[in-house]
């Protein structure tokens, strides 16, 4: 074997790379166990201990700090870890409304309505559908009339053509879904949610938002439906607010002592006026503000209660200093008053706006946080903002803003470029001319956080500012989008939701691991068994390649989902296949009298073309998962696609380096057992001659499939079909299907169904308000279910019953459906092309077609004919996903066959062979390999299907189905195509 120093240099410098990329995970789980036991079971003493170590070093040795292992640990997905998963959908309705200050034109507002209605069921975006039914209204209308302003002018022409009209709508479009994604960007920081995920959907105007172990649902619902205000306010000076501050926390010491003597509240504020007064000079501020921080500096558990006890805000508040020429904290000018840290921002929140404290306080300030921590830290800044008018309220509102982009300035440092309207031009010169004078900031606050707080040096007059300061590129995008974002005031409706309760993650997490550990024991039991200590080798081989898939994932940043297991679960069969196809070459050559040393090298040699074909066929089968599935289906496609990766490093490399060092220590190998040395081995089967068999058994299947699919259609999943869907465990464990039914009947509406999910938990889908896009909606079907249940004491239960929560809205169920089709169509489409490259004849990229056509046909039919006898049968995105891996799979199968098919009409070449005979000898040779490849994978897939849980029961049970059917038809259907259309055309 050549290059045996670099493959080895290679797995140790991998090895080490996955040990440092998995030892993120181990070192967090240890910081958090260590403040479980610090917090003895108390969640907020927990919290507090995280935030008080985070930017604290925690790695051994290399001395990173636990946030920083934390946001490189192994992601969990929501079904694992509990959480939140939104779907929002900005309204494209609303949006070409605003753009044309709701135009009354009927026409205009009749395309509105039709374009709404056609998104059901087309897959065009909606500014073509709105354009193309304004034109069939109004065949001689102008849209450049409705659209066109003077403050649009450098983007649009009065005179533009109704496609130079389409084009700036959709350019709006996109610019809205951006702004929608920064905005709710910083809303999710809100959450206090650890490795929060924001995305935008390629192609559409959705956003996905996932808030992995999100507490309050509802709120999280509220916060991100509401439209962007965006606000422009003056500020004060730290040195105008920090005299204030400092009678805010005498007013709570004195609160807090008088509590502590049981004194009166008229004593507490009579004191509090005397030592309030004794600080509001600058040099008592001064004094003040070094005592406090001499006393922070003591880090004694006693001199921080003192301080808690003496100074309540500044203890959690720090005002921003430096140190001047004599040695002295002077307070640091600008509008930033304090400094906090993220767990302590509520308490400072909660202080500020009691009602003793409010009533101090001038009526015109207002205090807001940055929306962003400090770089590297988890330190949020308190800005003073001035209310101005007599609306108390910013000087300027968003909607001035007609256009914002990130530029460059003169000496190419980044910048935003913003510009207002006449009305707002005219007041952003009054409010910045008189912010010069004292080169006093202005805050851009955005949902009442302050996004940013440049200084004004000059007054601004045209409505044309520049942006700068320390600002990154990405920084400058951001805030012009932000900007946009207050002119058009166009809300992201929840389309879809789904939350996982932490009880439900955790009986996931269980799952997940005894179905892993479950596989990889059948795995080493059977190759064992079968192949003897040649079998050994294949096992370390494949423990080998999970640990360098796990490693690889986490270095990815990838999300480690339930399905996602299911590919690791599927990955330890595919893992297989390569060492089975080596094997049994190995076997064919030890047959022929050569060495075992010669063998290996032959059969190594042999197997890798089919290795390649096979594993590349299934590659491309995840890359169509990846690129056109999203969320869960796409955490299984990336593991597939690793899987497929480290596979074969490890069945080409590892698994031969074992070899060499076992044939140089003068090991006996032996690759079978006497039991299964002879398995297959005269197979003569006559799959060529009965092939007109095979034709009427999956004819008849098919078409019996067709017309159940017609007649009695298929049970669809809620993201097929719309609606919402509830998991709920009844505390009486005598309930059944029959006492939920019959208890939600008739209050939820037709279209209710009920079925069971395991041995103890109940499934409800419903399409009750599912067209009401408010925020109480929800809640009100969630009120109404569990009213309905509640009224029999067998199915009486609480919301903390419902383990999980589903919404889709019909619209999305329709794209879905459609998307999920064109999937299935190009997976197949781009698997034939392969085939057609690699093995240059027609006959077999039809037969891969065809065969793969089958596949999904099969498996199609089996659901819709079994759809009321097994009742996890349900047609869902995560179903698409096995079809699609059935795919690979099968087309993997199929390749194997072809290759041997190949090889065989290249030996027996003579006129006299008959080709049919060739081909039927062919599948006979490679039929040991297809049936113990067979077996593994299935043995793994029963494993996930027993033990995989309740939610991957239905997808482990397609993948079951769709290896029986993939295993029959690379046999029994490919290779016959290829005999009725090869004629004497294959050799």
């Amino acid at each position: 074997m050549q290059g045996k120093g670099v493959i080895k240099f290679f797995a140790v410098v991998l090895t080490l790379v996955c040990l440092y990329q998995l030892s993120f995970t181990w070192v967090a789980h240890k910081v958090e166990r260590d403040a479980e036991t610090y917090a003895k079971g108390d969640t907020a003493k927990v919290k507090a201990y995280l935030d008080s170590v985070a930017e604290l070093p925690a790695y051994p040795v290399f001395g990173h700090t636990y946030q920083y292992c934390l946001d490189r640990e192994l992601a969990l997905g929501l079904d694992l870890k509990g959480g939140m998963n939104v779907t929002m959908q900005l309204s494209l309705n609303e949006l070409v409304r605003t753009l044309s200050n709701n135009n009354p034109d009927p026409a205009f507002n009749q395309a509105l309505a039709n374009a709404t209605n056609d998104t059901k069921t087309s897959q065009s975006d909606y500014i073509t559908l709105f354009v193309n039914e304004y034109e069939k209204l109004a065949p001689n209308g102008k849209l450049a009339a409705i659209f066109a302003t003077k403050d649009n002018a450098a983007h649009l022409k009065f005179n533009a053509s109704n496609s130079e009209v389409e084009k700036y709508l959709k350019d709006e479009a996109d610019a809205a879904v951006k702004q929608s994604y920064t905005v709710l960007s910083t809303r999710i920081d809100q959450f206090g949610v650890t490795q929060p995920n924001i995305s935008l959907e390629s192609n559409t105007n959705r956003i996905l938002i996932e808030l992995p172990g999100v507490k309050d649902p509802e709120r999280v619902q509220k916060l991100l439906s509401g439209s962007a205000k965006l606000e422009f306010y003056q500020t004060y000076e730290i040195q105008d607010v920090y005299p204030m501050l400092a009678n805010v926390d005498n007013l709570l010491s004195a609160k807090t002592k008088a509590a502590a003597k049981d004194s009166t509240k008229i004593a507490a504020a009579a004191t509090t006026t005397t030592d309030a007064k004794k600080d509001t000079t600058k040099k008592g501020a001064l004094a003040l503000l070094n005592k406090v921080q001499s006393n922070a500096a003591k880090d004694t558990s006693l001199a921080k209660s003192k301080l808690t006890a003496s100074h309540p805000l500044f203890s959690i508040l720090t005002p921003p200093t430096y140190q001047d020429q004599t040695g002295q904290q002077q307070l640091r000018p600008g509008p930033v008053v304090g400094w906090a840290m993220q767990k302590d921002t509520a308490k400072v929140n909660t202080y500020l706006h009691s009602k003793d404290v409010v009533a101090s306080l001038p009526r015109n300030i207002k205090f807001a946080w940055s929306v962003k921590p400090m770089e590297k830290s988890k330190v949020f800044e308190l800005y003073a903002l001035k209310l101005a008018g007599a609306d108390n309220g910013p000087v300027i509102s968003g909607d001035v803003i007609t256009d914002a982009q990130n530029d460059v300035d003169q000496k190419g440092n980044p910048e935003v470029r913003m510009v207002m309207n006449s009305q707002g031009a005219e007041k952003w010169r009054a409010v910045t001319a008189e912010a010069a004078q004292g080169k006093k900031a202005i805050a851009i606050v955005l949902d009442d956080n302050v996004y940013s707080a440049p200084a004004v040096q000059n007054e601004i007059s045209g409505g044309v500012s520049s942006i700068s300061g320390n600002f990154k590129v990405e920084d400058t995008k951001d805030l012009a989008n932000v900007l946009k974002a207050g002119r058009l005031l166009v809300p992201a409706h929840i389309v879809g939701k789904d939350v996982v309760g932490p009880s439900l993650g955790a009986e996931s997490i269980n799952a997940g691991l005894l179905s892993c550990l479950m596989g990889l024991l059948v795995v080493l039991v059977f190759m064992i068994a079968y192949y003897n200590r040649a079998g050994t080798v294949a096992v370390v081989a494949v423990v080998i390649n999970i640990f360098f898939l796990m490693g690889v994932l986490t270095s990815l940043r990838a999300v480690l989902t339930l399905p996602g297991i299911a590919g690791i679960v599927l990955t330890l069969g595919i893992a297989v296949d390569a060492n089975v196809l080596i094997y049994e070459r190995v076997r064919e050559e030890l047959a022929l009298g050569k060495s075992v040393r010669i063998a290996v090298a032959d059969g190594f040699k042999h197997a890798l073309s089919s290795i390649l074909d096979s594993q590349i066929s299934t590659f491309l089968t995840g890359v169509i998962l990846f690129v056109f599935g999203s969320g869960p289906i796409q955490g299984f496609a990336t593991t597939l696609m690793i899987g497929i990766v480290t596979s074969l490093f490890c069945s080409l490399l590892i698994s031969r380096l074992i070899f060499e060092w076992m044939i140089e220590k003068g090991w006996d190998i032996k690759f079978s057992n006497p039991w299964s040395s002879h398995t297959f081995k005269n197979a003569n089967f006559a799959f060529v001659k009965k092939r007109a068999r095979f034709y009427i058994f999956s004819g008849t299947f098919i078409i019996a499939g067709l017309i159940s699919m017609f007649t009695q259609g298929f049970n669809y999943g809620v993201d097929f079909q719309g609606g919402r869907t509830y998991t709920i465990a009844f505390p009486n464990k005598n309930a059944t299907v029959e006492d939920a039914r019959a208890a939600v009947e008739g209050v939820l509406g037709h279209g209710t169904e009920v079925k069971t999910l395991g041995t103890n938990k109940i499934n409800i889908t419903t399409n009750y308000l599912i067209e009401d896009n408010s925020t109480s909606a929800d809640t009100k079907v969630e009120n109404t279910l569990i009213e309905a249940l509640s009224k029999k004491a067998v199915t009486k239960i609480t919301a903390k019953d419902i383990l999980a929560q589903q919404k889709v809205q019909a619209t999305i169920a329709d794209g879905l459906k459609k998307s999920a089709i064109w999937t299935v169509i190009f997976a197949i489409i781009v698997i034939s092309a392969y085939i057609l490259i690699r093995f240059r004849r027609w006959q077999y990229s039809l037969a891969a077609m065809i065969a793969t056509a089958h596949d999904a046909l099969m498996v199609l039919s089996f659901y819709s004919l079994f759809k009321n006898i097994l009742p996890f049968l349900d047609i869902d995105q995560a179903f698409i996903a096995a079809i699609l891996t059935v795919i690979g799979y099968s087309i993997n199968d199929t390749v194997v066959v072809f290759d041997r098919i190949r090889e065989f009409l290249r030996l027996h070449h003579a006129k006299t062979d008959d080709q049919k005979e060739v081909i039927n000898n062919a599948i006979n040779n490679t039929l040991s390999r297809t049936v113990i490849t067979a077996l593994t994978v299935l043995f793994v897939l029963i494993v996930l299907f027993v033990f995989g849980g309740d939610v991957l029961r239905g997808f482990s049970f397609s993948l079951l189905i769709g290896v029986c059917f993939g295993t029959y038809s690379s046999i029994c259907v490919a290779t016959p195509v290829i005999v009725d259309f090869g004629k004497n055309d294959l050799r």
